[in-house]
């Protein structure tokens, strides 16, 4: 039996049409893979930020890193969650205790990086020094005194810790009172 030409016409159409489909379930397994990937690896993040210019103290502590503000200590200036507040020189040369500029930047972190129920009590608000096994202590106390001003209680410095007990994050240590 001879079909038409139309036939044969749609039947050519039908076969171009049905090569080269997409194969979701292969595709589904790939991302399902990277999503357990991502998780996993997730949860071990630093929550400090690693300036290559910067060699911690070393210490025992075990505590993990948490969450916080973190000022970080360069040689030359002082930054806020990354951001440049005051010049090291400038403030050397000053006598007073309280450095202005960086009190007054961590007052601004108080409102948009703390949770409320910390933003309201003063004793849980946490920041974390980041500095130089070299850094003076004179500049210690005043970055300190600063974080006090800036109506922070809990003050932890940023450790890398030492022997057996070191892992791939940096730890922190509170000091005593």
């Amino acid at each position: 039996m001879q079909r038409s030409r139309r036939a044969v016409r749609m039947d050519q159409h039908h076969k171009r049409r049905t090569t080269g489909g997409l194969n979701m379930v292969s595709l589904m397994d790939i991302f399902t893979i990277l999503v357990f990937f991502l998780l996993v690896s997730a949860g071990d993040v630093d929550n400090l930020p690693n300036p290559r210019d910067l060699t911690l103290p070393e210490s025992v502590a075990t505590e993990a890193a948490r969450e916080t503000v973190v000022v970080t200590v360069t040689s030359s200036e002082i930054l806020v969650q990354g951001r440049a507040v005051a010049r090291l020189d400038e403030v050397l040369a000053r006598d007073e205790l309280v450095i202005p500029e960086l009190r007054d930047a961590l007052r601004a972190q108080t409102d948009r990086l703390l949770r409320q129920a910390s933003a309201a009590d003063v004793s849980r608000r946490e920041v974390t020094i980041m500095g130089d096994r070299e850094l003076p202590y004179s500049l210690l106390k005043q970055v300190m005194a600063s974080c006090t001003a800036a109506e922070y209680g809990q003050i932890s410095l940023a450790v890398m810790q030492r022997g057996e007990a070191r892992s791939a994050g940096a730890g922190v240590t509170s000091p005593a009172g």
